[in-house]
């Protein structure tokens, strides 16, 4: 998918965008550059306590931020027939505010084409948090994106501007022993 490379440039150069995720409309940046996450943070008007969603192209991407986790990720991915976002242990190599207290990241791996173009015109995980004020619902098309968002990020991705999306991701969180909990169905 050919994208505007004005979204692609304020993506290499720690910028944020807003752009149509595969469940709903999200806000995101590199995920590595913790400048720009701040500014998601601000742009959210969300507490610094809480960590981001991360979209990655491949389990090898997740492999170089996750240096262990269970086989059975790559299952639950595959088996998937909707969004999936896993909460994988003892992140490393991400924007200190992406990352949980506990060391913890919540991760998804898409398919979507919009997606996966950001992700591989920077070669990393880009985050993905919903374009909304936080504790207002959640955006899922882009006229219901609050214009105070619209005007405070960098770039935007004009696509899907007229399409509805769907719902956000299902969330689990793994443990190194394989446990899993369901933090959203």
């Amino acid at each position: 998918m050919l994208l505007d490379p004005k979204v692609i440039e304020a993506l290499k150069t720690g910028k944020t965008i807003l752009y149509p995720s595969d469940t709903i409309w999200g806000l995101g940046c590199d995920a590595t550059n913790e400048e720009a996450c701040q500014r998601i943070l601000k742009i959210k008007e969300r507490p610094e306590n809480k960590s981001f969603i991360l979209l990655v192209d491949s389990f090898q991407m997740i492999e170089k931020y996750i240096p262990e986790f269970p086989e059975v990720c790559y299952d639950l991915v595959d088996l998937s027939d909707k969004p999936l976002t896993i909460i994988y242990p003892n992140a490393q190599g991400l924007a200190p505010s992406v990352i949980a207290q506990d060391g913890s990241v919540g991760i998804r791996l898409t398919k979507d084409p919009i997606c996966l173009s950001l992700i591989r015109s920077i070669r990393k995980p880009i985050v993905s948090t919903s374009a909304n004020i936080s504790g207002s619902p959640f955006p899922t098309s882009f006229s219901s994106i609050d214009p105070k968002i619209k005007t405070q990020v960098d770039a935007i991705v004009e696509a899907r501007l007229n399409e509805q999306l769907t719902a956000p991701s299902q969330i689990i969180k793994i443990g190194l022993d394989s446990s899993i909990q369901v933090i959203r169905s």
